[in-house]
Protein backbone atom coordinates (compact mmCIF):
# COMPACT_ATOMS: atom_id res chain seq x y z
CA UNK A 1 0.00 0.00 0.00
CA UNK A 2 2.75 2.29 0.90
CA UNK A 3 4.56 1.68 -2.39
CA UNK A 4 1.22 2.41 -4.31
CA UNK A 5 1.04 5.71 -2.35
CA UNK A 6 4.71 6.33 -3.24
CA UNK A 7 4.33 5.80 -6.55
CA UNK A 8 0.74 8.36 -6.90
CA UNK A 9 3.12 11.27 -5.33
CA UNK A 10 5.78 10.53 -7.74
CA UNK A 11 3.69 10.50 -10.90
CA UNK A 12 1.78 13.69 -9.40
CA UNK A 13 5.06 15.20 -8.61
CA UNK A 14 6.43 14.46 -12.70
CA UNK A 15 3.27 15.71 -13.83
CA UNK A 16 2.67 19.05 -12.08
CA UNK A 17 6.41 19.81 -13.47
CA UNK A 18 6.02 18.70 -16.83
CA UNK A 19 2.18 21.01 -16.47
CA UNK A 20 4.62 23.75 -14.98
CA UNK A 21 7.07 23.47 -18.04
CA UNK A 22 4.40 23.70 -20.64
CA UNK A 23 2.71 26.63 -18.99
CA UNK A 24 5.75 28.38 -18.91
CA UNK A 25 6.44 28.41 -22.16
CA UNK A 26 3.24 29.29 -23.50
CA UNK A 27 3.31 32.06 -20.96
CA UNK A 28 7.03 33.75 -21.88
CA UNK A 29 6.88 37.11 -23.50
CA UNK A 30 8.64 37.40 -26.43
CA UNK A 31 8.03 40.96 -27.77
CA UNK A 32 9.67 43.93 -29.65
CA UNK A 33 8.84 47.97 -30.29
CA UNK A 34 10.69 49.07 -33.21
CA UNK A 35 10.19 52.37 -35.44
CA UNK A 36 9.91 52.73 -38.85
CA UNK A 37 9.72 55.43 -41.33
CA UNK A 38 7.53 55.94 -44.09
CA UNK A 39 9.55 54.09 -46.56
CA UNK A 40 9.60 50.83 -49.01
CA UNK A 41 12.58 49.63 -46.19
CA UNK A 42 9.28 48.76 -44.07
CA UNK A 43 7.62 46.64 -46.28
CA UNK A 44 9.19 43.63 -45.51
CA UNK A 45 8.68 43.95 -41.69
CA UNK A 46 5.02 45.20 -42.40
CA UNK A 47 4.49 41.92 -44.66
CA UNK A 48 5.96 39.60 -42.00
CA UNK A 49 3.13 41.13 -39.65
CA UNK A 50 0.32 41.05 -42.29
CA UNK A 51 1.12 37.29 -42.90
CA UNK A 52 1.46 36.16 -39.74
CA UNK A 53 5.25 35.10 -39.70
CA UNK A 54 5.54 37.00 -36.49
CA UNK A 55 2.85 35.25 -34.63
CA UNK A 56 3.94 31.92 -36.21
CA UNK A 57 7.18 32.29 -34.21
CA UNK A 58 5.32 33.53 -30.97
CA UNK A 59 6.72 37.04 -31.40
CA UNK A 60 4.59 40.13 -30.64
CA UNK A 61 6.15 43.09 -32.59
CA UNK A 62 4.52 47.07 -31.58
CA UNK A 63 5.55 49.21 -34.73
CA UNK A 64 5.92 52.76 -34.63
CA UNK A 65 5.60 54.69 -37.66
CA UNK A 66 7.50 57.97 -37.70
CA UNK A 67 7.68 60.55 -40.34
CA UNK A 68 10.03 62.77 -38.64
CA UNK A 69 13.79 61.24 -38.25
CA UNK A 70 14.46 63.32 -35.14
CA UNK A 71 11.21 61.74 -33.39
CA UNK A 72 12.61 58.59 -34.30
CA UNK A 73 16.03 58.90 -32.74
CA UNK A 74 14.57 60.15 -29.72
CA UNK A 75 12.04 57.26 -28.92
CA UNK A 76 15.27 55.20 -29.60
CA UNK A 77 17.74 57.08 -27.30
CA UNK A 78 15.12 57.80 -24.49
CA UNK A 79 14.41 53.88 -24.56
CA UNK A 80 10.94 53.74 -25.97
CA UNK A 81 12.32 51.23 -29.00
CA UNK A 82 14.39 48.14 -28.73
CA UNK A 83 15.25 49.05 -32.65
CA UNK A 84 14.53 51.23 -36.02
CA UNK A 85 15.57 51.39 -39.00
CA UNK A 86 17.48 54.69 -39.69
CA UNK A 87 20.06 55.98 -42.52
CA UNK A 88 23.43 55.31 -41.80
CA UNK A 89 24.62 58.76 -40.74
CA UNK A 90 22.61 59.44 -38.15
CA UNK A 91 23.39 56.01 -36.99
CA UNK A 92 27.20 56.42 -37.16
CA UNK A 93 27.08 59.91 -35.20
CA UNK A 94 24.83 58.38 -32.62
CA UNK A 95 27.96 55.65 -32.38
CA UNK A 96 30.42 58.09 -32.36
CA UNK A 97 28.70 59.52 -29.17
CA UNK A 98 28.97 56.99 -27.49
CA UNK A 99 25.10 55.33 -28.13
CA UNK A 100 24.94 51.65 -27.72
CA UNK A 101 23.52 50.44 -31.53
CA UNK A 102 24.29 47.87 -33.66
CA UNK A 103 23.09 46.97 -37.05
CA UNK A 104 21.67 43.43 -37.43
CA UNK A 105 20.74 44.03 -41.60
CA UNK A 106 20.95 46.72 -43.89
CA UNK A 107 17.65 47.01 -45.29
CA UNK A 108 16.15 48.64 -48.97
CA UNK A 109 15.23 51.60 -49.94
CA UNK A 110 14.17 53.71 -52.61
CA UNK A 111 15.23 57.22 -53.29
CA UNK A 112 13.57 59.37 -56.10
CA UNK A 113 14.18 62.94 -56.98
CA UNK A 114 11.01 64.71 -57.64
CA UNK A 115 11.28 67.54 -60.45
CA UNK A 116 8.92 70.65 -59.97
CA UNK A 117 6.18 70.76 -62.96
CA UNK A 118 8.33 73.60 -64.64
CA UNK A 119 11.50 72.49 -64.12
CA UNK A 120 13.77 73.77 -66.98
CA UNK A 121 17.52 72.58 -66.61
CA UNK A 122 20.27 74.85 -65.30
CA UNK A 123 23.99 74.78 -63.85
CA UNK A 124 22.65 75.81 -60.24
CA UNK A 125 19.50 74.14 -58.48
CA UNK A 126 17.63 74.37 -55.08
CA UNK A 127 16.97 71.06 -53.90
CA UNK A 128 15.28 69.85 -50.62
CA UNK A 129 16.59 67.79 -47.86
CA UNK A 130 17.51 67.05 -44.44
CA UNK A 131 21.06 68.45 -43.01
CA UNK A 132 23.47 65.32 -41.79
CA UNK A 133 20.93 62.44 -43.48
CA UNK A 134 20.73 60.13 -46.32
CA UNK A 135 19.32 62.69 -48.46
CA UNK A 136 21.76 64.76 -48.33
CA UNK A 137 24.31 61.60 -49.06
CA UNK A 138 22.05 60.82 -51.81
CA UNK A 139 21.78 64.30 -53.29
CA UNK A 140 26.00 64.89 -53.67
CA UNK A 141 26.76 61.36 -54.81
CA UNK A 142 23.92 61.60 -57.34
CA UNK A 143 23.51 65.23 -58.43
CA UNK A 144 27.14 67.17 -57.81
CA UNK A 145 28.50 66.16 -61.03
CA UNK A 146 25.59 67.54 -62.68
CA UNK A 147 24.44 70.40 -60.99
CA UNK A 148 25.16 72.97 -58.27
CA UNK A 149 23.48 72.25 -55.15
CA UNK A 150 22.02 75.00 -53.31
CA UNK A 151 20.81 72.71 -49.76
CA UNK A 152 17.27 73.80 -48.26
CA UNK A 153 17.13 72.02 -45.07
CA UNK A 154 13.63 70.69 -44.56
CA UNK A 155 13.48 67.97 -41.81
CA UNK A 156 10.01 66.35 -42.45
CA UNK A 157 9.58 64.37 -45.47
CA UNK A 158 5.61 66.00 -45.80
CA UNK A 159 6.81 69.30 -45.81
CA UNK A 160 9.38 68.89 -48.48
CA UNK A 161 6.96 67.40 -50.56
CA UNK A 162 4.89 70.10 -50.67
CA UNK A 163 7.48 72.45 -50.99
CA UNK A 164 8.69 70.71 -54.05
CA UNK A 165 5.06 70.30 -55.31
CA UNK A 166 4.27 74.23 -54.57
CA UNK A 167 7.40 74.93 -56.39
CA UNK A 168 9.65 76.37 -54.06
CA UNK A 169 12.41 74.36 -54.85
CA UNK A 170 13.84 72.77 -58.25
CA UNK A 171 14.08 69.32 -56.81
CA UNK A 172 13.64 67.30 -53.47
CA UNK A 173 14.69 63.83 -52.86
CA UNK A 174 11.78 61.81 -51.40
CA UNK A 175 11.57 58.30 -50.76
CA UNK A 176 9.57 55.86 -51.72
CA UNK A 177 6.27 55.41 -51.61
CA UNK A 178 5.66 58.87 -51.20
CA UNK A 179 7.63 59.81 -54.20
CA UNK A 180 4.69 57.91 -55.67
CA UNK A 181 2.16 60.02 -54.25
CA UNK A 182 4.19 63.27 -55.90
CA UNK A 183 4.17 61.56 -58.84
CA UNK A 184 0.09 61.83 -58.43
CA UNK A 185 0.32 64.90 -58.14
CA UNK A 186 2.08 65.83 -61.30
CA UNK A 187 5.62 65.67 -59.98
CA UNK A 188 8.09 63.91 -62.01
CA UNK A 189 10.45 61.43 -60.66
CA UNK A 190 13.84 60.88 -61.51
CA UNK A 191 16.47 57.78 -60.91
CA UNK A 192 19.98 57.48 -60.61
CA UNK A 193 22.12 54.00 -61.01
CA UNK A 194 23.51 53.25 -58.02
CA UNK A 195 26.80 51.81 -58.09
CA UNK A 196 27.35 50.58 -54.47
CA UNK A 197 26.15 47.18 -53.20
CA UNK A 198 23.90 48.53 -50.17
CA UNK A 199 22.01 51.74 -49.53
CA UNK A 200 22.50 54.15 -46.76
CA UNK A 201 19.71 52.48 -44.46
CA UNK A 202 19.97 49.53 -42.03
CA UNK A 203 17.59 47.93 -38.89
CA UNK A 204 19.61 48.21 -35.62
CA UNK A 205 18.84 47.53 -32.33
CA UNK A 206 20.25 48.84 -28.91
CA UNK A 207 22.78 47.15 -26.64
CA UNK A 208 20.63 46.41 -24.18
CA UNK A 209 18.05 44.79 -26.30
CA UNK A 210 20.74 42.45 -27.69
CA UNK A 211 21.29 41.56 -24.60
CA UNK A 212 18.45 40.57 -23.45
CA UNK A 213 16.30 39.90 -26.49
CA UNK A 214 18.71 37.98 -28.61
CA UNK A 215 15.92 34.96 -28.97
CA UNK A 216 13.39 38.05 -30.30
CA UNK A 217 15.25 39.34 -32.54
CA UNK A 218 16.51 36.43 -33.90
CA UNK A 219 12.92 35.60 -34.28
CA UNK A 220 12.51 38.60 -36.11
CA UNK A 221 15.10 38.41 -38.41
CA UNK A 222 13.89 35.02 -39.54
CA UNK A 223 10.18 36.36 -40.56
CA UNK A 224 12.21 39.16 -41.69
CA UNK A 225 13.71 36.95 -44.41
CA UNK A 226 10.74 34.93 -45.12
CA UNK A 227 8.99 37.84 -46.19
CA UNK A 228 11.78 39.04 -48.43
CA UNK A 229 11.38 35.19 -49.99
CA UNK A 230 7.88 36.42 -51.06
CA UNK A 231 8.41 39.53 -52.05
CA UNK A 232 11.04 38.26 -54.47
CA UNK A 233 8.69 35.73 -56.26
CA UNK A 234 5.77 38.70 -56.29
CA UNK A 235 5.84 41.79 -54.96
CA UNK A 236 2.06 42.64 -55.28
CA UNK A 237 1.47 41.86 -51.54
CA UNK A 238 4.15 44.05 -50.25
CA UNK A 239 2.86 47.44 -52.31
CA UNK A 240 -0.82 46.72 -50.84
CA UNK A 241 0.86 46.22 -47.63
CA UNK A 242 2.60 49.72 -47.56
CA UNK A 243 -0.35 51.65 -49.12
CA UNK A 244 -2.61 50.42 -46.16
CA UNK A 245 0.28 50.73 -43.57
CA UNK A 246 0.94 54.01 -44.48
CA UNK A 247 -2.57 55.35 -45.59
CA UNK A 248 -1.61 56.29 -49.34
CA UNK A 249 -3.85 56.52 -52.29
CA UNK A 250 -3.95 53.23 -53.65
CA UNK A 251 -3.20 55.07 -57.00
CA UNK A 252 -0.11 54.62 -56.45
CA UNK A 253 0.32 51.09 -55.69
CA UNK A 254 2.08 50.43 -59.63
CA UNK A 255 3.69 53.54 -59.88
CA UNK A 256 6.08 52.38 -56.67
CA UNK A 257 9.75 52.04 -57.67
CA UNK A 258 10.26 48.71 -55.39
CA UNK A 259 14.13 48.10 -54.62
CA UNK A 260 15.48 44.45 -55.03
CA UNK A 261 15.17 43.52 -51.32
CA UNK A 262 18.17 41.24 -50.23
CA UNK A 263 17.66 38.95 -46.95
CA UNK A 264 19.57 39.80 -43.98
CA UNK A 265 22.99 41.04 -44.24
CA UNK A 266 24.95 43.82 -42.86
CA UNK A 267 26.93 46.49 -45.01
CA UNK A 268 29.79 45.65 -46.20
CA UNK A 269 33.46 47.79 -43.95
CA UNK A 270 34.08 49.25 -47.59
CA UNK A 271 31.09 51.45 -47.80
CA UNK A 272 30.86 52.10 -43.99
CA UNK A 273 34.02 53.53 -44.67
CA UNK A 274 32.80 55.80 -47.02
CA UNK A 275 29.89 56.84 -45.17
CA UNK A 276 32.20 57.65 -42.81
CA UNK A 277 34.03 59.95 -44.51
CA UNK A 278 31.40 61.87 -46.06
CA UNK A 279 30.18 62.28 -42.46
CA UNK A 280 33.79 63.81 -41.34
CA UNK A 281 33.62 65.85 -44.19
CA UNK A 282 29.93 67.24 -43.75
CA UNK A 283 30.87 67.72 -40.09
CA UNK A 284 34.70 68.90 -40.03
CA UNK A 285 34.78 66.31 -37.44
CA UNK A 286 36.78 62.85 -36.50
CA UNK A 287 34.51 60.28 -36.49
CA UNK A 288 36.43 57.36 -34.37
CA UNK A 289 34.11 54.34 -34.96
CA UNK A 290 35.02 50.15 -35.29
CA UNK A 291 33.45 48.50 -37.98
CA UNK A 292 33.14 45.65 -36.05
CA UNK A 293 31.63 47.38 -33.39
CA UNK A 294 28.78 49.00 -35.52
CA UNK A 295 27.57 45.47 -36.78
CA UNK A 296 25.82 42.62 -35.46
CA UNK A 297 25.96 39.52 -37.83
CA UNK A 298 24.66 36.76 -36.18
CA UNK A 299 21.01 37.27 -37.44
CA UNK A 300 22.29 37.49 -41.01
CA UNK A 301 20.84 34.46 -43.36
Amino acid sequence: MKKIITLLILTTAVLTIGCSTINYAEAEDLSLKIGLMPAVDSAPIFLAEEKGYFAELGLDVDMQIYRNANNRQTALQSGALDGAITDLIAFINNVNNGFGIKITTSTDGSFPFLVKKDFKEKDKIEIGMMKVSVSNFLSEKFLADKYELKKIYIPAIPARLEMIAAGQLDMAIIPEPMASMGELRGLKKRFYENKDEFMPEAMIFTETALKNKEKEIELFHRAYNKAVEDIKKDDAWARKVLIARLELNPKIEGMIEMPEYHYSRVPSQEYMSEIIDWVEKVQNEIIDVKYEDMVERKFNK
